[in-house]
């Protein structure tokens, strides 16, 4: 479910995925196929890891990314889920032929 949310999705972001929602930060971002897309690959991810746990992943993987980078946005961009997501948001049949845990590859694959 989709929901338009300028309050909630933070500055400087145009959508945010929280199971089973999807906020974006304007309507017309509804249309934006590739946005949509890499926040369905975050829902997918979410679900694998059971929701809760996929938080506990994120978070401490972007500490340890800013710990490395000591910059917020390439810490963010290096995360693992994100990496995923942004590699494929552009295939829109990504999701189709996606396999359980993929984002895994991305751990150690290079940086964005």
């Amino acid at each position: 479910m989709i929901f338009i949310s300028k309050y909630l999705v933070p500055k400087g972001y145009t959508g945010m995925t929280i199971f089973p929602f999807v906020f974006l930060k304007t309507k017309q971002l509804k249309e934006n196929k590739v946005l949509i897309n890499h926040e369905k690959i975050h829902l997918k991810q979410q679900l694998e890891l059971l929701v809760i746990p996929f938080y506990v992943f994120y978070v401490i993987e972007f500490l340890i990314r800013l710990v490395k980078y000591r910059n917020w946005q390439k810490a963010y961009r290096n995360i693992s889920f994100e990496r995923e997501a942004y590699c494929n948001q552009a295939n829109l049949e990504y999701l189709q032929n996606r396999l359980i845990w993929s984002f895994l590859k991305y751990l150690s694959a290079n940086e964005i």
